[in-house]
């Protein structure tokens, strides 16, 4: 279940910079967003986006009672990864409805933000 193609460079670059993802928490249950796989069969995706503004983007229709919030590649890699692991959750990649996006596997999306985490 992976798919061969990383990152966009200019999301790597972005985030890099930033040392931030943005996901979409539920204001009310503070639940994040999680949608079913478009590619793998029986696969949860948490989207993912490297700015404010895209994540910002979705905060419409079904998700208006989301707001975008801040991850910093430091609390991902302590807190997020295991959590998500547990529950065999990929990475949506600048998620875009229509299935225009990355779905990366967990571990693989993390190392490369370890990369480029700067202590």
């Amino acid at each position: 279940m992976t798919d061969t193609n990383p990152p966009s460079a200019d999301f790597m670059a972005q985030v890099k910079v930033t040392q931030t993802i943005w996901a979409l928490q539920d204001q009310a249950s503070e639940g994040w967003v999680i949608l079913d796989s478009i590619n793998f069969e029986n696969a949860d995706v948490m989207p993912i986006w490297s700015s404010i503004e895209l994540a910002k983007n979705h905060c419409v229709d079904e998700w208006q009672d989301y707001v975008p919030m801040a991850i910093t590649l430091a609390d991902w890699l302590e807190f997020w990864v295991e959590d998500l692991a547990e529950d065999n959750v990929l990475i949506g990649v600048e998620w875009r409805d229509g299935g225009e996006y990355l779905e990366v596997e967990l571990a693989e999306f993390s190392q490369m933000l370890a990369k480029i985490e700067t202590l």
